[in-house]
């Protein structure tokens, strides 16, 4: 082969199937041949045109697993036929002075895959070494590609907080997040509330393992969560700030609300339910390459997986679109083994 297939977007939502040539990978870089895609939200960077020049093309998709075919040179760790994974952190350059202090999620030099360079909408991609992910043998591919980015990122909000097992910690959301966030603080040993509007996700929730049900339209979410004994921690999924900004009242003293869903609309929040309880209101980006292999370890140990819609890859201009809708149930995820 000297070309393979891939869906580039330029400007706005603009798809086209191109044929790019395969080329040998830079050093320090391998190149992959693409099983699984996941479709993420974040994708509208590239899709929507949010990037510094929109009008050069690039490959959407940052969920990549795949295996590798051929290495760059100077690559000594990574090997032809491995499994790996590259989620939305494209590699961290390991010079810059926060990488130095180790703080590699916040490296200044570190390609977005799918937005700054060409990710997995394609038969083939290209990744930094740093940025590989190796996939455990317990997890097929296309489960582990939403977890590259969207498992990580509720993981990662999980993994930092500094609650007892046994607290109550609540999920704001029940969609491609929060389906995901429920598995993973029941299998870290928290009681679990699970935040949603209405009651046709309440079954559900239940099943995924939360113990308690909140409806928000039913009743104010904060005062639900003190009724219930106050959260060591809320995990706000929803892209929603004003649906967030109830959740503060209903922390426990010393209790967090960790921001993981990217919403237009500000968190309006009341300063004496900051200061009265010191409680804290923080954000949370992804995880390294070494966290969401760490991630996929604990997924593939714990039952952890993400409700998946997989369709072949080249509908992916219409799985784009099923994702922005709201309608996918949770994860929508291309195909490229078949």
């Amino acid at each position: 082969m000297t070309t393979y297939r891939a869906l580039q977007v330029a400007n706005s939502r603009q798809f086209s199937l191109t044929d790019r040539e395969l080329t040998a990978p830079e050093p320090g870089h391998v190149r992959l041949k693409v099983e699984y895609c996941g479709v993420c939200h974040s994708d509208v960077l590239a899709v929507e045109g949010l990037r510094d020049d929109p009008t050069a093309p690039v490959v959407p998709g940052h969920e990549i697993v795949g295996v590798i075919d051929a290495v760059g040179e100077g690559v000594r760790a990574w090997h032809v036929g491995e499994r790996v994974g590259v989620g939305f952190l494209g590699g961290h350059c390991g010079e810059c002075d926060f990488c130095r202090r180790g703080d590699f999620v916040n490296c200044t030099d570190q390609p977005r895959t799918g937005t700054d360079v060409d990710g997995g909408y394609a038969e083939y991609a290209y990744a930094r070494t740093s940025g590989l992910v190796r996939v455990p043998a317990g997890l097929s591919s296309s489960d582990a590609a939403p977890l590259l980015c969207a498992g990580i990122t509720t993981y990662s909000a999980l993994r930092d907080l500094n609650a007892r097992p046994g607290s109550l910690v609540a999920i704001q959301g029940i969609g491609g997040l929060g389906h995901l966030g429920v598995q993973y603080a029941k299998a870290l040993g928290y009681r679990v509330a699970a935040i949603a509007r209405g009651t046709e996700k309440a079954e559900l929730a239940r099943q995924l393992g939360a113990d308690e049900y909140v409806d928000s339209t039913a009743a104010d979410p904060g005062q639900a969560l003190e009724k219930l004994g106050g959260a060591a921690a809320v995990v706000a999924t929803a892209a929603s700030g004003s649906s967030m900004s109830p959740l503060v009242a209903g922390l426990a003293p010393r209790g967090k609300m960790v921001v993981v869903g990217a919403a237009l609309d500000p968190i309006s929040v009341a300063t004496p339910d900051l200061i009265f309880g010191t409680r804290t209101v923080t954000g949370s980006l992804t995880g390294s390459a070494i966290e969401n292999e760490d991630s996929l370890a604990f997924a593939a140990a714990r039952d952890v997986r993400p409700m998946n819609e997989v369709v072949p890859w080249t509908d992916a201009p219409q799985a784009y679109e099923r994702m922005m809708s709201g309608k996918a149930r949770f994860r929508v995820v291309l195909d490229l083994a078949a």
